[in-house]
């Protein structure tokens, strides 16, 4: 499933993106992601064992610290393709004492936008 951080209704916790960038191998992901890669582009990059790997993409789109994508490739085995989908992350207190975060996105293209329409018409088809 291809998740979107810029269509997301809901905001994560502030404890779920805690819990993200508190894990070395997820900050590790984060600091390789120079540009969108695939899970095995990142496996060899990051030299994180598969299997964790996807644990740790797991946890970081759920987050909506990344963002996952599918390339569309012409042998027909699609792979999914990650990139970072902040620019910032603000942590601050409420007035009632509790941890609020804020996650400052960074603006998407016109292409991006249609991508990203395309890809929600095609989930209801």
């Amino acid at each position: 499933m291809v998740r979107d951080p810029f269509a997301s209704e809901s905001t994560p916790s502030a404890a779920e993106i805690c819990a993200a960038l508190d894990d070395p191998d997820c900050r590790e992901i984060i600091q390789n992601l120079e540009e969108p890669m695939t899970a095995s582009e990142l496996t060899k990059r990051c030299e994180i064992p598969q299997s964790t790997l996807y644990r740790k993409l797991e946890l970081l789109t759920e987050a909506t610290l990344l963002k996952e994508s599918t390339e569309i490739r012409q042998d027909g085995h699609h792979a999914s393709k990650y990139s970072i989908a902040f620019d910032e992350i603000s942590f601050g207190l409420d007035e009632d004492l509790s941890l609020s975060v804020q996650i400052d996105r960074p603006t998407q293209t016109a292409d991006e936008r249609l991508a990203d329409l395309w890809s929600e018409v095609r989930k209801e088809t």
